[in-house]
């Protein structure tokens, strides 16, 4: 098969503030719920930050942007993924007027995309609510959010509609489910929260997310806005039919989340799942017309998938938040995290045939232990070939998926350069092309060294695809 891509297709990276910016309170930037957790999504919640939180220096993007991104030139990216540190903004969240700094902050990074033709694509909401937020109103919880949230949005469409055309609303959005203080700001403990709080915080949150679509359509005329989506197919662990239905539940709890962004409104089966869990969505006046206002395009996170079983007793394995059940047939990455590139064309083919929307896979990623070695030319680099491995079957499958009839609008491989991991708040475990030396004890120079997947992206790029291999699925992996 040929393994060009369609013309025009959007090649590039993706990174978060949170994970990359650092100067966690410089120019007036106020703390997000980041710097308060230095173990990552799963690890305990400090009062204030700590010196041991990696994610207050990050790779320091914050003053180093502009090499950065012109290494992202010279591997010839079209698009870069980033989101706007909304403390940065609106230091506490709730305030009436906005932080200029911060605001001329992502004017000179848009800025220097566009210098080498990088179209940003900007997440208005990544895991970085402002601290004070989740504090003083609980998060998503206090329908107030709506009105904050709102605040945020109006100033950054109106500061870059000239900048940006391409906006989502809420990173991987159905992960409040399970990371309910990360995802949600929701301050009250994980296991003292209830459903109906945790159900009423998703409201507010998928109101405001079509608040800030009727917003861009509205103030950005041919901007288009996406939702993002945390996809993790769920197979069933066998064919037995409790298994069939199990795993067809764990979907509609994941896929309810897409269905109201595309189809503007509350279906059935989460009516019924509210109904047997005595949940009441309190709706004010305008909210379902609200709803209404749905997205242009359907992005999702993809690393991984996972299975589903009725059988209790069947032990479930860590993974991308979600986590499920092994897949006995597929390898695993150092982190556990279930390698299946095929998962992806599956997931594009099922979001396709739900929303007939256009899709844009906007986090795929490989994250590994990397050796930093000298390289033949005397230069420090690192020999990734399970990297490259990684990244080349799956975007055989995307090519797939194409093939099949599913308009893929791009792909931004998640984090084109080293970054503090979400989940762990390593350095160690690394995704990037570009290897940032810092370590997960704080040492390091921050130097940038290419690794050997730098060149094989520069030249996926530049072919469109036609340089990718087949699939050598059932090869080591790291």
């Amino acid at each position: 098969m040929d393994m060009k891509f369609p013309e025009g297709f959007l090649w590039g990276g993706a990174i978060s503030a949170n994970q990359c910016e650092g100067a966690y309170q410089e120019d007036g930037k106020g703390w997000s719920i980041q710097d308060v957790t230095p173990g990552g999504i799963r690890g305990p919640v400090t009062q204030a930050p700590t010196p041991e939180n990696l994610k207050l220096v990050g790779i320091d993007f914050y003053h180093r942007y502009k090499e950065d991104i012109r290494l992202f030139a010279e591997m010839g990216f079209k698009v870069l993924r980033t989101s706007i540190a909304w403390s940065r903004i609106f230091p506490n969240g709730d305030e009436d007027t906005p932080n200029e700094q911060g605001l001329k902050f992502y004017d000179d990074l848009f800025d220097e995309c566009l210098k080498y033709g990088i179209q940003p694509i900007v997440t208005i909401s990544h895991y970085e609510t402002p601290l004070h937020l989740a504090k003083a109103y609980n998060g998503w919880v206090n329908r107030k959010l709506i009105g904050f949230y709102e605040r945020f949005v109006r100033t950054i469409f109106q500061r870059y509609r000239d900048k940006v055309k391409l906006w989502l609303t809420f990173n991987e959005i159905n992960s409040v489910l399970h990371e309910p203080f990360s995802s949600g700001g929701i301050y009250t403990d994980k296991a003292k929260l209830s459903p109906q709080d945790l159900y009423q915080a998703v409201h507010h949150e998928l109101v405001a997310s079509a608040l800030a679509t009727k917003l861009a359509h509205e103030m950005m005329p041919g901007a288009k806005v996406g939702c993002m989506i945390l996809s993790m197919p769920i197979y069933p662990l066998t064919p037995a039919p409790d298994d069939v239905m199990a795993a067809m539940e764990a979907e509609h709890l994941n896929d309810f989340f897409g269905d109201v962004h595309v189809r503007g409104k509350y279906p059935g089966y989460m009516k019924r799942y509210f109904r047997e869990h005595g949940i009441e969505i309190r709706m004010e006046p305008g909210d379902e017309a609200l709803l209404g206002n749905t997205v242009d395009f359907v992005s999702f996170s993809y690393y991984m998938s996972a299975c589903e079983t009725a059988d209790p007793a069947v032990e479930r394995g860590p993974g991308n938040i979600i986590g499920g059940v092994p897949n006995p047939y597929l390898p695993a990455s150092q982190w556990w995290w279930q390698i299946d590139p095929k998962g992806l064309r599956y997931a594009l083919n099922r979001f396709y045939d739900r929303y007939q929307k256009p899709l844009f896979i906007v986090e795929n990623g490989l994250g590994a232990a990397d050796q930093l070695v000298d390289g033949p030319d005397g230069v420090p680099t690192v020999e990734d070939d399970y990297r490259i491995q990684y990244l080349n079957d799956h975007l055989v499958q995307v090519r797939e998926a194409i093939e099949d009839g599913v308009p893929v609008m791009g792909y931004t491989a998640w984090g084109c350069i080293d970054l503090v991991s979400a989940s762990t708040a390593q350095m160690s475990k690394r995704y990037g092309f570009i290897y940032v030396d810092r370590n997960d004890d704080g040492s390091g120079t921050l130097k940038r060294y290419k690794k050997k997947s730098f060149g094989w992206y520069r030249n996926v790029i530049q072919t469109n695809g036609a340089s990718l291999r087949g699939s050598q699925e059932g090869s080591e992996q790291q």
